[in-house]
Parts: C-alpha cells; sequence; structure tokens
C-alpha cells in the first residue's frame, strides 16, 4: 500500500487541465481519419509497457478489451513490429509512439514516414496523445496508485 499523496486530491486544478487535455484527445481522435480510439488505446498500452507503469497497463487494458481491442492483439503488442496483427497505420502509431517515448526526438525520416500514414493535424494530435500517456505514466510512477483498483 502506497503512502504517497492522492494526487487527484492534492491538485485538483492541475488534474483538470489533464483531464479536459484527454477530453480533446477523445475527440481530436474520433474525428480524425486515419487516427481513432484503437490506435489511441494502442498507443497508451505500448507506451506503458515501455515505462513499465503497471497502474497505466491494468488500466489501459482494462479501456482497450472494453472498446473491443481483442487479447491476442494484446498479448502481441511489445512485439508488433513481427506480429501480423496490426495494420501499416497502426505501426506507423506505434513506431511513432516508441520513437517519441524512447529517443525524444524524430529524424527528417522517422517524420517522413509518419507523414505516409497521417496528416498534419493527425501527426500533431499523435505527438499530443504520446506526450500525454507519458505524462500519464509518470504521474502513475511518482505516485503510485494502487494497480487493479481503475474499473472500466
Amino acid at each position: 500500500m502506497s503512502n504517497r499523496v492522492n494526487f487527484y486530491q492534492a491538485a485538483p486544478a492541475a488534474m483538470t487541465i489533464i483531464f479536459a487535455q484527454e477530453k480533446n484527445l477523445a475527440k481530436q481522435f474520433s474525428q480524425h481519419p486515419a487516427l481513432n480510439t484503437t490506435i489511441w488505446e494502442l498507443l497508451k498500452l505500448r507506451i506503458s509497457q515501455i515505462n513499465q507503469c503497471a497502474y497505466c497497463l491494468d488500466m489501459h487494458a482494462k479501456n482497450a478489451i472494453k472498446s473491443g481491442e481483442s487479447t491476442a492483439r494484446i498479448i502481441a503488442l511489445s512485439a508488433w513490429r513481427d506480429s501480423p496483427l496490426f495494420t501499416e497505420t497502426e505501426r506507423s502509431a506505434l513506431q511513432w509512439s516508441e520513437l517519441l517515448t524512447a529517443d525524444f526526438a524524430a529524424s527528417d525520416d522517422a517524420y517522413q514516414a509518419v507523414q505516409k500514414h497521417f496528416n498534419d493535424p493527425e501527426i500533431v494530435d499523435l505527438t499530443i496523445a504520446i506526450n500525454a500517456i507519458n505524462s500519464w505514466n509518470r504521474i502513475a510512477r511518482t505516485f503510485q496508485p494502487v494497480v487493479g483498483e481503475y474499473k472500466a
């Protein structure tokens, strides 16, 4: 059991801003041609795997299943490059997610690769979504909410 601060209670104004960002991202992902809820859930899961955030992995696996994602794809996600279960567009989003999470920067070649699947507004929203889940992972890893308490 964690004795760390409940970040929702300790900083409600800050949390309101972060939740507003999530609400905006949900809206954006539902309006873009190439982005969708599936990609958003996949990148949340993959980034949480990279960041080893148990709380977020639990939450986003539950959310992905609730939104119709298959168990097989969730299991295969850490090996997406070798799995036939992911589309080229999903692969592009996952590659971009890993790049910005682990390397923190994108080369011109990487940028051109993501442009093959996403238009400029989608790339911006995808990048902001990657930033958002990285931020959530860092919050959860710092304040250590109880894994498993999240209800989808």
